[in-house]
């Protein structure tokens, strides 16, 4: 075996390649093109998480307020019918499934179901004749 095979085959490898430097990158790049829309919409899930909260709230009030009264409040007197049993200003609807005109503490009140359709730039639709609540949008239906 001559000397400069040995000096090779002795000599460790001290350091990668250009072309695996570039694979990692790539790598890591893929992975945080999937993960990056996951983890910094963590501000329009606290939205929705909030309106989801207030949503209850609001519709547990209704129902304590027919326990006290037998009857669902009218649309005329609901925010200031429910204000006893809501700690603070009726609450904004804030999800990002709504478009920003709908984004208010307004509420409209429907003869009908209040889910079939929006109605104007409210933010919450009521039924006062079934006490149903929702959010004055098609796109919340399952809230």
């Amino acid at each position: 075996m001559n000397t400069t095979s040995q000096y090779f085959s002795a000599r460790k490898r001290s350091a990668f390649s250009l072309v695996e430097l570039v694979v990692v990158i790539l790598i890591i790049g893929i992975l945080a093109a999937v993960a990056a829309p996951r983890m910094f919409n963590t501000a329009g899930d606290a939205r929705d998480s909030g309106t989801k909260a207030s949503l209850g709230v609001i519709r547990d009030s209704i129902e304590l307020y027919k326990a006290q009264n037998g009857t669902y409040p009218t649309a005329a007197t609901f925010a200031t019918s429910l204000k006893p049993f809501i700690n603070g200003a009726f609450p904004k609807v804030q999800t990002t499934l709504v478009p920003s005109a709908n984004q208010n503490s307004t509420v409209v009140a429907n003869a009908g179901n209040p889910v079939a359709t929006p109605a104007g730039a409210a933010g919450w639709a009521y039924n006062e004749t079934t006490g149903e609540f929702v959010i004055n949008h098609a796109a919340c239906i399952t809230w």
